[in-house]
Parts: C-alpha cells; structure tokens; sequence
C-alpha cells in the first residue's frame, strides 16, 4: 500500500504540477543568493523600524512584516512591509517563466509545491528574522477610530526583528505578564495592533460585512506518512487583526493603481460579486423553515432582511464548542450562510469584491506564493517611477497573468478535494478490516442538502464527508426515493411528510463498503441525540 506521501505526491502528477525547477531557474535562484540586492541605492532604508511577521507556527514562506504606532494626534501609523518578490522575478527570466507555468504554490498535507524555488521563497526574498530584505512597505495613516486617511508606497529595505506566531502573539494580549513577547522591542507595535485591529474590525461590522465563523483543518502526515493527524484550528483574535491590514493593503493598492492617470500601469483586480437576491430570500425562508422544525424562537434563529443585516443575523447565533443541539444546528445555518456568496475571480476591469467590502480590491499580499501578486508588485515599482508611456507588452503579458490566476485558484481547489479523498480513504480503509458489528459509528453534524447529496461534517477528526441519496436510501431507509424538501431544511421520503433528516441533525456514520466505481465510501447513516 503506497504511503499518504505517495499519494499525494501521485496527486501533484496527475494535475502536471512541477515539484522540480528547471535548472535556468535554479542557476538565476543562485545568483540572487550571492547578490541579494538590498545595497540597492535607491531603496529607503526602514531598518530602524521594528517590524517583526506573525504567522502560522510553521510558516517559512514570511511574506508579510509589521509595524503599528500611536501618531502625535491620537490616531495611528500603519506600516506593513512586503516581500519584494518582482525584483527577483522579472518579465522574461527563467524565474517568471517558471513562476507563469505554476501560477501560484499549491498546498498538500504536509508538504507543498512551491511557485518559488524554496532558496527564495524560504531564504533570499522571505522577510525572515535580524536579516535585511527587500520589501514595498504600505504606509497607513488612520484617525482614532481606525478610519484611513491616507496611503503612501515605498520600495524599502527593513529588518524584521523577530518571526512570531499567532498563539505567541495572543498568549501576550491575554496573559502579558507570563509572556515571553513581554518587554521586547516591538511589544508596543502588538499591543497597539489590538487596538487597529479591533478597530477596523468594528468598522467592516458596521458596514454589513459578514465575518463567518471559519474554522482551519490542518492535516499532516505522521513521521513515516503512514497516517494523518487531523486537528480543527480556530483562528485566533491576532490572526483576524492581521488580516485587516492585509485587506487594508490589497484595497488602498487596488485603489492606487485605478486612480493612476498613466497608461503604463497596468493592474488585476480581485473581484466578487454579491449574493444573488434570489439565494438570499430562500436563505431567509430556510431560517424559518428551520425554526419552526426544531421549536425554536425566532430570535435569533429567523433572519428577518429588511430588520436585521445578515453579519449581525449570524453574530447572534449560538457559538460554542460542546456541539449541543443548538451549536450543531447554527453551524449548519452558518455553512449554508456561506453557500449563498459568489466565487471571486482576478479580472483586468476594477469592480466590487463583495466578501472584503471593497471596490477595487488586488492581491498584492502574496507575491511569494501568487504569480499575480508578482505582477501587481511589477505596476506598483512603475508607479512609483512615474512611468507615464505604456509597457510594450503588458497588456498582453497582464491577460495571460490573469488566466493563469485564475487557472491556479481551480487547481488548488481540486488539490484540496483530491488531497482530502486520500485522508478520507486512509481513515475508513482499516474500518473494513473489522466485522461489521465492530465498526466504529463516527459522530458528525448534518451541514446541508444538495442535488442528490447529504453534507455532514464530522465532530472527530473534523472532516467534511457527502453521501449520496442512492447509497443512504438503500442502506438506511429501505430503499425510500429521498428528495430535499421545505426550503433544504430536511430530507424526506419522496410523497410522504415524515422528516428522514434535517440540517443540523446529529447522525452517526459506519462504513459499509467502499465503491471504488464511485470513488466513494458508502455508509449506513443514523440519527442519534447530540
């Protein structure tokens, strides 16, 4: 049997996506190592600034640096340095040619694919900790409430003082005096990035903005890639702070670059629109359908539009981690919540991205693991030059970076559903070396309905699994003709009243067989008591 590490790696294979870099590439990585280029003169030196990244544990790919400060009249400065991933990258190197064929780093259990050989992506341009790297740093200026003033560009060299994580960082907003972080340098810029943070957060919230309560699954192999370890992981608060400087910095970006008069400049915008109307009311019909099912009031479980925004709605819901019947049921709500937004694509025309509230919107975060950030970074250096004539070329270069975007985001989708079909497989595979009897019933949530599927989302380890209606009905309804019915809240046998199923229903899962046809494991399902 081929180890999960096998399997993913076949996964790569089949989806052409290239683990080695060719060896132009290699040698061009090679010599930006001997000659980083951060003596450049024409670089602000930012060193004296305590920027520091905050990331996940095990990041290494340290693409973003900050830097938060009280101004003189109550309000605050915002500096957030990015990795200066075009000056390595340019337009007809081997680099860019390898970085074009990717389109972006691709993320696997356990190991990734990167965009960028890992000599730079990990050492020469990631903003790595007492190094001096290369960086456009994004200059916020915000009045006491957290609203923006101003933004300004600079392509600078800085020196990040330290790589934190999340948890470190929130472990000295929560309990300062135990802290490690306590008295460094850069303690100030963390305590007053709570104070941005919470500030633009209350901001999107005042704007209607849905913030949906996300939560990470990370999977990893174990050290013979026998096995996975799965673990669910909530975002902490500093995370989600961070976050709003990053958006801030992909919206005042997108901002710059449509509001430059030059024809040189040529930008990508990210852009989503909002819900359909249509999915919106039947989404307020489910939230009925689902209260009157399960006795509930109506506050807060009924979203009433024209009374009360959908991100307060959602604020409201029940949020714990005991998965009562009630945390079970507003999970479900929350998951279809989400089903009701469009997908966002890169485009060459500015618009809306309903999901950040903000119009125009770029990807400028990313540019280590985004071929479109490259670009983006590209324009941003020509705006700063105040190139006035257009790039012979860049029109044409800028609608192949954006079919590549997009092409990339459709592949790391079907990395991730491929990726998690070999979890699930090593998962169930040892339940059918036991007897039938003996198999172990895997508690999990009903998240919704659609087409002929059944979504559930199991409690351990926290996967999502779909069933067909086919397999459910002949092992665990008699063979019943399911159908979806009352606005998606419940599955019913088809011509009759009885509720077979409803969202939010806890069930238990034992596996009966695997269709290797269907490349899907088959279940007999169960209701059961939270």
């Amino acid at each position: 049997m081929a180890t999960g590490h096998e399997e993913l790696l076949a996964i790569a294979t089949a989806l052409r996506l290239k683990v080695e870099f060719s060896a132009e590439a290699l040698a061009e990585a090679a010599a930006w190592e001997k000659n980083p280029g951060v003596d450049d003169p024409a670089l602000v030196d930012r060193t004296d600034v305590p920027f520091v990244t905050i990331d996940g544990e095990h990041s290494k790919d340290l693409d973003q640096a900050l830097f938060v400060a009280r101004d003189s009249g109550g309000g605050y400065l915002v500096e957030y340095a990015i990795a200066d991933a075009a000056y390595y990258v340019r337009p007809g190197s081997a680099l860019f040619t390898e970085s074009m064929l990717r389109g972006a780093s691709y993320y696997f259990p356990g190991f990734s694919v990167p965009m960028l050989p890992r000599s730079l992506s990990e050492g020469v341009i990631s903003l790595n900790g007492n190094v001096v790297r290369r960086a456009l740093v994004f200059r916020h200026r915000l009045d006491p409430t957290g609203q923006l003033l101003g933004t300004t560009l600079q392509r600078a060299k800085v020196k990040s003082r330290a790589k934190l994580s999340f948890g470190g960082v929130q472990q000295l907003i929560d309990a300062r005096e135990s802290s490690a972080l306590k008295g460094a340098e850069y303690e100030p810029s963390l305590l007053a990035l709570r104070e941005v943070g919470r500030k633009r957060m209350a901001i999107a919230a005042s704007r209607g903005l849905v913030r949906y309560r996300r939560e990470e699954v990370n999977v990893t192999l174990d050290g013979q890639g026998l096995a996975f370890a799965v673990m669910e992981v909530v975002r902490d608060e500093v995370e989600l702070w961070n976050e709003q400087l990053s958006l801030l910095c992909n919206a005042e970006g997108g901002r710059l670059l449509r509001e430059h008069p030059s024809p040189a400049l040529q930008p990508i915008y990210r852009v989503q629109e909002g819900p359909d109307p249509q999915r919106l009311k039947q989404f307020a019909r489910l939230t009925q359908r689902v209260a009157a099912l399960n006795h509930l009031p109506e506050k807060p479980w009924v979203w009433v539009p024209d009374k009360t925004p959908l991100a307060e709605y959602l604020l409201k819901l029940p949020a714990s981690t005991r998965l009562t019947r009630e945390e079970r049921l507003a999970r479900a709500v929350m998951r279809q919540a989400m089903m009701v937004n469009m997908r966002s694509e890169y485009s060459a025309h500015p618009g809306p991205h309903s999901g950040v509230g903000a119009e125009p919107y770029a990807r400028f975060s990313a540019p280590m693991r985004e071929m479109v950030g490259v670009f983006l970074h590209k324009e941003a250096l020509e705006l700063l030059r105040g190139d006035v004539g257009p790039n012979v070329g860049d029109e044409a270069l800028r609608i192949e970076v954006v079919k590549v975007a997009n092409r990339s985001r459709e592949t790391q989708r079907r990395v991730q559903d491929l990726s998690n079909e070999v979890v699930l497989n090593r998962l169930f595979a040892p339940q059918l070396e036991r007897p039938a009897a003996q198999r172990q019933a895997f508690h999990g949530t009903v998240m919704g309905f659609s087409g002929t599927k059944i979504h559930v989302r199991l409690d351990a380890p926290p996967l999502d699994v779909k069933l067909q209606f086919f397999d459910v009905a002949r092992s665990s309804f008699n063979g019943a003709w399911l159908e979806i019915a009352e606005e998606g809240a419940v599955v019913r046998a088809k011509g009759t009243t009885t509720t077979l199923l409803s969202l939010g229903q806890a069930v238990d899962l034992t596996v009966e067989r695997r269709d290797e046809a269907g490349r899907r494991w088959v279940f007999s399902l169960k209701a059961v008591s939270p």
